[in-house]
């Protein structure tokens, strides 16, 4: 659930306020030209070791205090942003090599910072211009919406994939610095293979579609949910049961959850009686998860905003039955969660007009997972 003052994102300011907003703007906008200027550094040779042990500690948790990434100047912020962008890639079918495209692109445009402004009315993680049709300002502030338009364009620039990295992201951004580009690829490509490992089959440069026949390793359904097909809304997909050896509080948890299937979202709602009457008895995403737990005898926050802050973070790839996944907007201020089922399988509430459903894992862009048990 959205808090309500976030939800409405208007105040009335002092002139004060006003005046520390034109301050800051004015700050935000030199940062952002400062991003089309090149890089000093060398990041022709990076230790892909050093820098996955770094970025790992960053999605685990840790402050970033202590943490150094050559190229990355506020890895607390950069290193999510980038999750976000090679999440987006991989929920897209993106191949790697598309995806390191769009982080190179990124630390040109700005150093893998959620900018406020830019040059002109260039905004976000890839400085995308509402002028010129990327979307409105608020959309391209939100790193899912502008790294999906990002590859949108991409895969639309004809023989990309034989381009070099600095000229498929020239196609789509079409910089007045059009070789600057070049400079971030090995610290993109580090990346990129850093972040990927931590998805379930992320590593693959190319992931399975919920069309393709799933191959039968014997060892159950694929670890992304894809092996189940098409999902019918509100139903359980055929073969699934809750995990045996999932923690005891996790399994009562997803059997109430279950229990919820079919019914429809209510944003607000408390999913205290989603089976009754009054739809502000119905769930929203992060009440289902709320009320799921209270079952449990674990105490969660209310909404999607203070849930992600509840437990400990765990890495995508070290998911158990019960996590909590957050996506889309940010990992600090997340706007969807939902509960990890085990099999490549989610449990959400997903949106107005929807039933509470099961959703294979390759539909989730992760941002963060958190462990509440």
């Amino acid at each position: 659930m959205k808090a309500i003052a976030a939800g409405i994102g208007v105040v009335f300011l002092s002139p004060l306020l006003l005046a520390g907003t034109a301050m800051m703007v004015a700050a935000a906008s030199s940062e952002a030209a400062e991003t089309t200027r090149s890089f000093s550094g060398c990041l022709h040779d990076v230790d892909t070791d050093a820098v996955t042990k770094q970025v790992t500690k960053i999605l685990d948790g840790a402050s970033g205090k202590d943490v150094k990434v050559e190229g990355l100047s506020l890895p607390a912020e950069q290193v999510p942003n980038a999750q976000t962008i090679v999440a987006t890639g991989i929920s897209l079918d993106v191949p790697k090599r598309g995806q390191i495209v769009a982080l190179a692109t990124a630390m040109q445009e700005s150093r893998l910072r959620n900018l406020g402004s830019g040059d002109r009315d260039s905004l976000g993680l890839f400085q995308q211009r509402p002028s010129q049709g990327w979307g409105t300002a608020q959309q391209i502030r939100d790193p899912v919406y502008a790294s999906e338009r990002f590859y949108k364009a991409l895969l639309k620039v004809k023989g990309w994939q034989q381009m070099t990295v600095t000229q498929a992201a020239q196609a789509v951004q079409a910089s007045g610095f059009p070789d600057a580009y070049a400079q971030w690829e090995p610290l993109a490509t580090a990346l990129q293979s850093a972040i990927a490992k931590t998805f379930p089959g992320g590593g693959a440069d190319k992931p399975a579609k919920s069309g393709d026949k799933a191959k039968d390793s014997g060892c159950g359904p694929a670890e992304d949910g894809s092996s189940y097909g098409r999902i019918p809304e509100g139903s359980v997909p055929k073969g699934y049961a809750i995990p045996k050896d999932a923690d005891p509080r996790a399994r009562k948890a997803l059997d109430w959850a279950m229990h919820q299937l079919g019914t429809l979202y209510q944003w607000g709602g408390s999913c205290t009686a989603s089976h009754g009457p009054d739809p502000m008895g119905r769930c929203d995403c992060s009440s289902l998860m709320q009320q799921a737990y209270a079952k449990a005898g674990i105490k969660l926050t209310r909404t999607t905003y203070t849930q992600v802050n509840e437990g400990k973070a765990v890495s995508p790839d070290k998911l158990q039955p019960g996590d909590l996944i957050f996506s889309r907007g940010t990992a600090a201020v997340p706007e969807h969660v939902g509960m990890f089922m085990g099999a490549g399988l989610v449990i959400e509430a997903p949106k107005t007009g929807k039933p509470v459903r099961i959703t294979p894992l390759k539909d989730w862009a992760i941002l963060v997972v958190r462990r509440v048990i």
